[in-house]
């Protein structure tokens, strides 16, 4: 699953944006952008808000494609997915 950087590759195409030019915008190298368009690579949070800020789009997208990423590497493989999940939705509606 990689719906951040597939969301980043198709802006950047849409908006005839080069790596290089985004690379330059993260202070990072074309390696790194390519492989986060390809889910090898997790951007900073920053990263996520520089790259909204460039691609004109909402910050709030990119972060939660970002955020989604990230959990599901982390639950990806555990029996127990669907259910720690649910638990995690339930306690951050309550802490709301």
């Amino acid at each position: 699953m990689n719906q951040f950087g597939s969301r980043i590759r198709e802006l950047r195409m849409s908006q005839n944006i080069r790596q290089r030019q985004i690379a330059a915008e993260l202070e990072t190298d074309t390696a790194f952008v390519s492989k986060l368009e390809k889910g090898k690579k997790q951007p900073k949070r920053e990263q996520v808000v520089k790259l909204a800020c460039l691609l004109q789009v909402d910050q709030e997208e990119l972060l939660s494609l970002w955020l989604a990423d990230k959990v599901y590497d982390v639950v990806k493989d555990e029996d127990m997915a669907d259910k720690a999940l649910k638990t995690v939705a339930i306690n951050i509606k309550k802490t709301k």
